[in-house]
């Protein structure tokens, strides 16, 4: 009679009910990894036969594929006391060959980026990341194991991006939004990307079928950008230009505006340091759109002020730009401080009155 471990196969929308339930009974395998078994059905690692979860049947496991350790697995295989993994980070971004991960605090850096590296066997470099600083929006990073290759391709929904993580920010937090912005453009639509960086936005939306104008003034996040174009193909979808967007010029207006630099909804301030009513950017993206057109507005916001500052502050410099708003909708990315949300607020600009 063969060896091989038992798996226990069960209809793919029962596998969560399924896994707890042979965990309560005492015959999961955690030492495994879950597989799929043919169309709509899993096969769900056991010790042995279950005798009270439903399942359909129980085969034998050819080839079975060991569950892989975790970080903090790894590193008490090392030694390290319950105190020390406890000051390990829990989480961490995997960019293309290069691993960024926050380790303040963190305890013998250099052989925590080595149980990194193991544990994530196509990767070369692993960087620590600091704050990000200056008006071209550098990043602070220190290589801490591996190579210390910085530069690197990610690729994310199939869509990729050439970049030096030691050079250019790369936020992996943005993901959804990245590929939600590709989902939601139309053929032939005309689009103003005002803070381009490497293609974040522009790429995937550029992927859909727009015409993106992409402007960005960082000279290393530019050459990237033209790079990405060719690198996805869509350099006959891209106009790039290295300038301000405030500078840009669009004769025609755009179908849609994305403004993807956090800090770019800021109101001017006077000599007091008081807001005076103005805006910098946002006049330069109600110029460009045509009437009917749809903002997407970035900003970081106190948690005690969602929704009213970002939506009062579009509505105000709205107004003061002769436009009228609809907000379409409102989403938190991601967590961008304590108590800080990173939000972006879709809406329909038109003619006032």
């Amino acid at each position: 009679m063969s060896d091989d471990p038992l798996a226990a196969i069960v209809p793919k929308p029962e596998g969560e009910r399924a896994i707890a339930a042979l965990r309560e009974e005492g015959v999961y395998d955690e030492s495994r990894t879950v597989r799929e078994a043919g169309e709509g059905a899993l096969a769900l690692p056991v010790t042995h036969p279950p005798t009270e979860t439903d399942v359909h049947e129980v085969i034998r496991q050819p080839e079975p594929e060991v569950r892989a350790p975790g970080l903090e697995d790894l590193l008490a295989e090392q030694g390290w006391s319950d105190a020390e993994i406890e000051r390990v980070p829990g989480s961490w971004a995997v960019i293309g060959s290069v691993i960024l991960v926050d380790l303040a605090g963190c305890p013998r850096e250099a052989e925590v980026g080595g149980a990194l590296l193991e544990l994530h066997g196509g990767a070369d470099t692993v960087l620590a990341r600091g704050g990000i600083s200056g008006e071209h929006r550098e990043p602070s990073v220190r290589v801490v194991a591996g190579a210390g290759d910085t530069e690197t391709i990610h690729t994310e929904h199939g869509t990729k991006y050439a970049l030096d993580l030691a050079r250019v920010m790369f936020s992996p937090g943005n993901k959804r939004e990245r590929h939600r912005m590709g989902e939601i453009v139309e053929e032939g639509e005309r689009v103003l990307d005002m803070f381009a960086g490497i293609g974040y936005f522009a790429l995937p939306m550029a992927r859909g079928g727009a015409r993106v104008i992409a402007v960005e003034r960082n000279p290393v996040a530019f050459r990237y950008l033209l790079e990405n174009a060719v690198l996805n193909g869509v350099e006959d979808r891209i106009d790039a230009y290295r300038a301000d967007c405030r500078d840009v010029e669009v004769e025609e207006g755009v179908d849609r505006v994305v403004m993807g630099y956090y800090d770019a909804a800021e109101p001017r301030v006077d000599g007091n340091g008081e807001a005076d009513g103005s805006y910098e950017y946002l006049p330069s993206a109600f110029g460009a759109l045509r009437d009917g057109g749809v903002l997407h507005m970035h900003e970081a916001t106190p948690e005690a002020e969602l929704w009213d500052r970002p939506v009062s502050r579009l509505r105000e410099a709205a107004a003061n730009a002769g436009r009228g708003v609809e907000i379409l909708d409102t989403r938190r990315v991601k967590s961008h401080s304590a108590g800080v949300a990173h939000v972006v607020v879709d809406a329909r600009v038109g003619r006032s009155g």
